[in-house]
């Protein structure tokens, strides 16, 4: 059988036009891009790429140098894995570099990517950050929100103490305890508490059928976003992958539905004088609704969600993972577990519950929860950016929309910078500052977090009182499992179990 001219006519067309795209790129690419693996067609480097992520690029550094030039599929991705050259892009670059890559879940799930997470650099992304630093982030504002954390963290100890006064091991009164989900329950009710008044985790929850929903989203949330889409490197996949996209819409329809609805519930409240009037509004809801009477340009709706969403989002898991980090290298390391319970003894003692201003008189805390950040950073490869335009970094040429990657986890333990890097040792924060670009856990310049102020207040209250109120050990005479799994986040791949026994200061909560 023959095969006619039209027959053939489009493979070959086909097959020149991917010829000329390649040879286009060949031809136009800079002449100075930082050092890069061998590439394969189409694909260029994806073949490379195993989880976790961080630990994969740190590889691939240790071989092509500390700026590291890769392809994912037609994107140009560039890796920072050292100190100077993260400097580099946090201060000379740092406008340049202040772009977020256009993704399909910012598309869909961030309002077309209108968040101040991945909006683009710009007027709109100022007013955002506006919001955050004076309205959600202000000194003034988080401590409105202390009564919160104290209570959400005294429902905990009360959890455990519950748990802990059951049937005894018999290993002197100690009791085997999950901590994983417990402190997952602490931080997403404290961060929905300030942002909407309502608990969703937990015993007590009083609208079940709420509480259900919520969480199905934001697990559905967490799974898509730990999931990589590949249209978004490989355009011509997007046709193959349509059911993902068809699904991400799904979801950013559901949970636009469930924000809009506490919204309204809580603009009708207000205008039906439940919340106080013109008294202070107690929720990050109601303070973004009032301020929407006299800005309604500057607090939209939409805008409202989009700080909710993120709130949720950013203000949870990630201090959820830093504690259970924090309490497994405790475990492993008894000294520093005994050191600070010592610190709390001596500054705070056995008769008061810690509170969130005593914080600043443990530095020995502080030095723990540091080397935990630096060992186990909640996003170590940092949120990506974008650059704008043409760059160079540590004197490469970065090329416009290049997407670049801090990788903090590899910067955080490096041997030039760092003695016995990969060891906790918390003493090392008590020896003086340490450079800011050689600890990054929150990010540096126009893109840094903006609640590293709540994160930490979370964390610090947290842990001490975890470790004031209980004595602690590990399950069994074998380490804290500490392999890292796969997730934005860097969770444990095992949850953290331990054994835990009341101390004399459970007494005073329980009266």
């Amino acid at each position: 059988m023959e095969l006619s001219p039209s027959s053939t006519f489009f493979p070959l067309a086909l097959l020149l036009l991917i010829t000329l795209k390649l040879l286009s790129q060949w031809l136009n690419r800079p002449k100075n891009l930082p050092p890069s693996p061998p590439t394969i067609p189409i694909i260029g480097h994806l073949h490379l790429l195993k989880f976790p992520l961080h630990r994969t690029l740190h590889a691939l550094s240790q071989i092509y140098g500390p700026i590291l030039s890769l392809r994912f599929g037609s994107r140009r991705v560039v890796v920072i894995s050292s100190a100077e050259a993260a400097e580099e892009c946090f201060t000379a670059n740092d406008i340049v570099l202040a772009n977020r890559p256009d993704l399909l879940m910012n598309k869909h799930l961030a309002y077309n990517s209108t968040t101040v997470l991945a909006s683009p650099y710009g007027n709109h992304w100022r007013n955002l950050r506006r919001i955050c630093t004076l309205e959600i982030f202000s000194p003034t504002r988080l401590n409105s929100f202390l009564p919160i954390r104290r209570d959400e963290i005294k429902r905990l100890l009360l959890k455990l103490h519950k748990t802990s006064s059951g049937d005894q091991a018999p290993d002197e009164g100690f009791t085997k305890v999950e901590l994983k989900s417990m402190i997952s329950e602490l931080t997403f009710n404290i961060i929905l508490r300030m942002v909407a008044g309502k608990r969703y985790y937990g015993d007590d929850v009083s609208n079940i059928k709420e509480a259900a929903s919520f969480q199905e989203i934001l697990k559905e949330i967490l799974r898509y976003s730990g999931a990589s889409n590949p249209g978004d490197f490989l355009g011509v996949l997007s046709w193959v992958y349509r059911g993902f996209e068809k699904r991400v819409l799904r979801l950013s329809k559901r949970t636009d539905e469930f924000l809009q609805n506490l919204i309204e519930e809580h603009r009708e409240s207000y205008k039906n004088g439940v919340c106080g009037g013109s008294e202070s509004k107690n929720t990050m809801v109601d303070h973004l609704l009032s301020l929407q009477e006299s800005q309604p340009e500057d607090y939209t709706d939409q805008i409202i969600k989009g700080l909710i969403l993120v709130m949720i989002l950013a203000g949870t898991d990630t201090s959820a993972v830093t504690l259970e980090w924090a309490m497994s290298e405790l475990l492993n390391h008894p000294c520093a577990l005994k050191k600070v319970a010592q610190e709390l003894d001596n500054v705070i003692g056995e008769q008061q519950l810690i509170d969130e201003a005593d914080t600043a008189k443990l530095p020995y805390l502080h030095s723990i929860i540091s080397e935990t950040l630096r060992l186990h950073p909640s996003v170590p490869l940092l949120a990506p950016h974008m650059s704008s335009e043409d760059c160079s970094i540590g004197g490469y040429d970065v090329p416009h929309l290049t997407i670049v990657l801090v990788n903090a986890w590899a910067i955080h333990r490096d041997p030039k910078l760092w003695d016995d890097p990969t060891s906790f040792k918390p003493e090392r924060f008590e020896n003086g500052e340490v450079g800011p670009y050689k600890f990054l856990p929150f990010g540096r310049g126009r893109r840094a977090c903006p609640g590293a102020g709540l994160a930490q207040r979370i964390v610090s209250l947290g842990l001490s009182s975890l470790v004031q109120c209980f004595e602690w050990k590990r399950v069994s005479q074998e380490l804290v499992d500490m392999t890292e799994g796969r997730g934005a986040t860097m969770p444990k791949v095992v949850p953290l179990e331990a054994m835990c026994k009341p101390r004399t200061i459970m007494a005073k909560i329980i009266d």
